[in-house]
């Protein structure tokens, strides 16, 4: 249950990781590009009033992983009223058979999770009947599954010069804004620099000299509350954050969460999870670790 004391903590929790990000981007190499990061705050199973208090804070990027999830939070009228600069990111695997209900959703800011080159088609063509003669573009991100992990979606790492320059060359009604990935999850950062991470740097690398692409114009989306300030020092762009701004989840049986309300359903849907595998210790770790880009 919503409790008026949680306001203050959500508040609060908004604050200290606006400037944990702050902090880490302070500590990047100045050979990365000096683009500001952006907090996305992922606000899945959590109630409307929590996304308006953070909003109240001053932030204006919330991300889902469940298109129901989506729609009725994007439509709430508490949401409606007195968010109305919100920008919605959608981060969860996405069905061809919801793209029409997703593109619906009033303040659609960025769709993360395009993972094929059909994909891309049924949300270009989708939006372009949506949106009628409107000349605006959806920004778009491609997923690429940077661990291998049959539980992760995503494109293959050596597919994602082709989809990106199919995006660019063949879907009109769509923006590509850069790169996304969950990568393994609880990886030890004593061992060095997250090689998930390290991955989609080098794939960025391959997307702009292939297309020829200014590197400050593709974003990576990389890093979540385990692990973002490290995703930071290395070049994140996007991070999602969830359970340090509002709290661990609860999957209630019901079905606007399906599909397994457990912690770690499988195939996972979330780039964001619970933060409870990962040690206090390991985090204290990860916060000291300054890595350059390679």
């Amino acid at each position: 249950m919503w409790k008026v004391a949680m306001s203050e903590e959500v508040g609060k929790a908004v604050r200290s990781v606006l400037e944990r990000v702050k902090q880490a981007a302070a500590r990047r190499p100045k050979t990365l590009p000096a683009v500001p990061p952006r907090l996305v705050a992922v606000s899945k199973t959590k109630p409307p009033e929590m996304i308006v208090e953070a909003y109240r804070q001053g932030q204006r990027n919330f991300g889902e992983n469940y298109v129901n999830e989506l729609v009725d939070k994007a439509s709430d009228p508490a949401i409606l009223e007195s968010c109305p600069e919100i920008k919605w990111h959608f981060i969860g695997h996405l069905q061809k058979n919801n793209v029409n209900k997703l593109l619906g959703v009033p303040n659609l800011f960025l769709v993360e999770t395009i993972d094929s080159a059909k994909l891309a088609d049924k949300v270009n063509s989708s939006w372009q009947r949506l949106r009628g003669g409107s000349s605006q573009r959806l920004k778009v991100m491609v997923q690429v599954n940077t661990s291998g992990e049959q539980s992760k979606h995503g494109l293959p790492p050596e597919d994602t010069v082709t989809t990106v320059q199919h995006i660019v060359a063949q879907c009109s009604a769509l923006h590509f804004s850069g790169l996304m990935t969950i990568g393994r999850y609880g990886y030890d950062l004593t061992l060095g620099p997250n090689p998930d991470f390290q991955m989609l740097l080098s794939r960025r690398q391959e997307v702009c000299d292939s297309l020829k692409l200014p590197m400050e114009e593709v974003e990576l989306s990389m890093g979540m509350s385990t692990d973002f300030e490290h995703a930071i020092e290395v070049g994140a762009t996007n991070v999602r954050v969830g359970s340090i701004i509002f709290g661990n989840r609860e999957y209630p049986n019901s079905a606007l969460n399906t599909p397994n309300p457990s912690p770690l359903p499988s195939p996972a849907p979330s780039p964001e999870k619970t933060s409870k595998t990962v040690s206090e210790e390991a985090a204290k770790k990860m916060h000291h670790l300054t890595v350059s880009e390679h």
